[in-house]
């Protein structure tokens, strides 16, 4: 039986229950350049062997990340996950379950998720760490709001380095809440005074290192800068990888720090799901959002664990709720814990170390092609070349011929005359063979 439940009649009924004049109203909060004011060119039906027939053929125009010379990274990086990564998170008991609404029955659940978040206050120097967010760009969000619950004030500061995407998605939130966002010009150099935009109706400043062009900060500088207002300093990361090398952001001061997990254990998925990591310092617990699991001794002094805080409005009044996230990437943050344990603390830093490595490796390959200039003074596996041309030209061109050479940064950033650079990551996954084949190509694509 078809399901159409509603006709035009129950519409009109609801539509004015509601108080709208029409169903348009109901997408006010969309921008109108995002709205599409026609149906979609598809054809009305086909059957389901025509439809697969028709997806196959679609599927079969991309190029797999494992097929060619990868180079991609702007936020999402290609690395090496380990087969038992995968096989273990199989386990039914753990591809089937659900954030536990009855938490202390689902004592293995809960252990993943408090050994994940020890993982994720160590790798950050944070004191406390919670159950993981949806992705990178939605923990932001969330800190951006506890940083305005905290101060008392309205007002985010978001540096030029941050990734474009975590920035819109700021933007969007702060709208429909009402406060204020100050977005700093892309800053390429990491060259920005955040001095002079800081004042005492500042509720935080958010800055990513490795930026989104690669550049390595010093982010004990900008929380100096921060708490002499009285503002948090919150530090967001792309590349989780990073914290194998780099001293972490509690270590420089940060006071919260936010950021994607995909990096370790979870693999590109075409976007999704992805793993957002927060942390910070154990007097801001009580306004962090989602879940914290705690370590405890049960009436035999066995050791248990529980559910310690959720502070979502499911679970407390909704005047006292922190958040509304609903759940966490329990199966992407299980596959991150099961790949860091993996590793180990060795086995990060030697996987780190053959990160750098290798872009230094790429940079100096690229810097010896005529028309590249190689913009970063310290990078960690990314970094921005400047070429002459415009780079999403020779994009395509460099994937015409079979290497996936770096994201254009107009593509992110468009009308910021910034048409002339290039990202490019490269991760442990890249051979010296990979490295020759982008210099070469894109020596070819700038001839042309």
């Amino acid at each position: 039986m078809r399901y159409l439940p509603l006709n035009n009649e129950d519409r009109a009924d609801m539509l004015a229950r509601i108080g709208v004049p029409g169903i348009d109203a109901l997408f006010a909060g969309i921008p109108k350049a995002k709205r599409l004011e026609q149906n979609l060119d598809l054809p009305p039906r086909k059957t389901e062997m025509e439809v697969e027939r028709l997806l196959s053929g679609l599927a079969a125009k991309n190029v797999a990340a494992g097929a060619v010379p990868f180079f991609v990274g702007a936020g999402a990086y290609k690395h090496h996950v380990p087969a038992s990564v995968d096989h273990l998170i199989q386990r039914s008991e753990f591809l089937t379950s659900y954030t536990p609404y009855q938490p202390e029955i689902a004592q293995g659940t809960l252990q993943t998720i408090f050994e994940f978040q020890t993982q994720v206050a160590a790798l950050t120097a944070m004191d406390v760490a919670n159950a993981s967010m949806y992705d990178g760009s939605t923990a932001t969000v969330e800190a951006v709001a506890m940083a305005r619950r905290i101060t008392k004030r309205r007002k985010a500061i978001l540096s030029g380095g941050l990734h474009p995407h975590y920035a819109e998605t700021v933007r969007t939130y702060s709208a429909m809440s009402g406060d204020a966002v100050t977005v700093l010009p892309p800053d390429a150099f990491a060259a920005e005074n955040l001095g002079g935009v800081v004042d005492d109706e500042t509720a935080c400043v958010v800055v990513q290192s490795p930026d989104f062009f690669g550049n390595l900060r010093d982010l004990s500088r900008a929380a100096a800068v921060c708490h002499a207002k009285g503002a948090l300093l919150i530090a967001v990361l792309t590349e989780v990888v990073s914290l194998g090398l780099v001293k972490p952001p509690g270590a420089m001061g940060a006071d919260i720090a936010v950021g994607e997990g995909q990096s370790i254990g979870n693999r590109l998925n075409f976007g999704g799901p992805y793993v957002g990591l927060f942390a910070a310092n154990a007097k801001y617990l009580r306004q962090m959002p989602g879940r914290l699991c705690g370590e405890t001794v049960d009436a035999s002094g066995r050791r248990g664990f529980v559910l310690t805080l959720s502070s979502r409005e499911q679970h407390i009044r909704r005047d006292k709720a922190t958040s509304n996230i609903c759940t966490n990437s329990g199966l992407a943050g299980l596959a991150f814990s099961i790949h860091l344990t993996l590793l180990g603390d060795a086995g990060l830093l030697r996987l780190a170390r053959i990160n750098h490595a290798n872009a230094v490796a790429l940079a100096d390959r690229l810097a010896a092609v005529r028309g590249v200039e190689v913009l970063n003074e310290t990078f960690f596996n990314e970094f921005t070349i400047k070429i002459a041309g415009d780079a999403a030209q020779v994009v395509e061109r460099m994937a015409e011929k079979g290497v996936l050479g770096g994201v254009p940064v107009s593509r992110l950033l468009p009308d910021k005359g910034l048409d002339d650079l290039i990202l490019a990551a490269s991760t442990e996954v890249n051979t010296d063979a990979d490295r020759a084949a982008f210099a070469e190509t894109l020596q070819g694509a700038l001839s042309c």
